[in-house]
């Protein structure tokens, strides 16, 4: 997890130091801007990627009159037929796991920084945490930021609640996110006011940019097992388990998934647009 988590925290810091020329570097509104940049910068590295996954996918239509002759010719033989799909996608330049590809390199950031934030308080026993007490863990470093920065992070809210909070979080640990010996200025009801409509907002968009993304899909690559497969995924698993286990996702997490649907939306708009322009341009020079 480390391998992960080492990474995102180098970035949440860059951006924090950053910010911290504009805003007050003790404010959570630095802290929620890292966390929103770190989307930023995980999407602007997959740009190229998304690129070429959907115009990969638009590609796949040109196959639909050859997908169509095979299926025809190999209805009895499923295996024959994988075979022959698999030849042709190799011969026409197609690739659909290109399509898995962005998601997928997104999971070890979430994880990562899912890590990392539950590492800021290390009173638990759970993972990435030590069983600290309160002053133990408000008073060391973790990954590349200081025992200060550690602190700050702690005191920063979002909306009254800390940054690193989740709704079923034991209120034992809740000390670590304010000062020794002072009174807790927070309270579970306030976690839940902030956070389910998080989770049902992320949900929610997760579902409508899949179905976005689905609905400008060609024929003939939803015809495509993995492709269909990856869409499921997208479309319901994915959104529900965001529904699901969003209790178990402190604040800053949902902060993260909110941030990265907003991203997409607008990246969506960009790269069909630019897909289509290109395959308009390529119409008028056959013409």
């Amino acid at each position: 997890m480390d391998l992960f988590a080492y990474p995102v925290s180098l970035v949440m810091k860059f951006w924090h130091w950053v910010l911290g020329f504009v805003v007050d570097p003790d404010s959570g509104a630095a802290w929620v801007g890292s966390v929103i940049l770190l989307v930023v910068t995980v999407r602007l590295i997959l740009m190229r990627s998304m690129w070429r996954q959907q115009y990969s996918m638009r590609k796949m239509a040109q196959l639909a009159p050859k997908m169509k002759e095979l299926q025809k010719r190999y209805k009895n033989d499923r295996e024959k037929l994988a075979v022959e799909t698999r030849k042709l996608q190799k011969q026409e330049g197609f690739n659909p796991l290109l399509g898995c590809l962005p998601m997928l390199i997104q999971i070890p950031v979430f994880l990562g920084l899912f890590h990392v934030l539950r590492s800021f308080n290390r009173m638990g026993t759970g993972m990435g945490q030590l069983g600290m007490s309160a002053a133990e863990t408000r008073s060391q470093g973790n990954y590349v930021f200081s025992a200060e920065q550690v602190q700050n992070f702690l005191d920063a809210r979002l909306f009254g609640v800390p940054l690193s909070s989740y709704l079923v979080e034991p209120a034992t640990e809740f000390q670590a996110f304010v000062e020794p010996g002072s009174p807790i200025d927070f309270t579970r009801p306030q976690i839940a006011f902030v956070v389910i409509p998080m989770m049902i907002v992320a949900s929610i968009a997760t579902h409508l940019n899949s179905r976005a993304s689905v609905a400008r899909q060609p024929e003939a690559a939803l015809e495509n097992p993995q492709t269909r497969m990856m869409n499921n995924l997208a479309l319901y698993i994915f959104p529900l388990g965001i529904l699901v286990s969003g209790i178990f996702f402190p604040v800053a997490i949902l902060l993260y998934w909110m941030s990265n649907n907003v991203w997409t939306y607008g990246q969506q708009h960009v790269v069909f647009g630019r897909i289509e322009r290109r395959e308009e341009e390529e119409r008028e020079q056959q013409k």
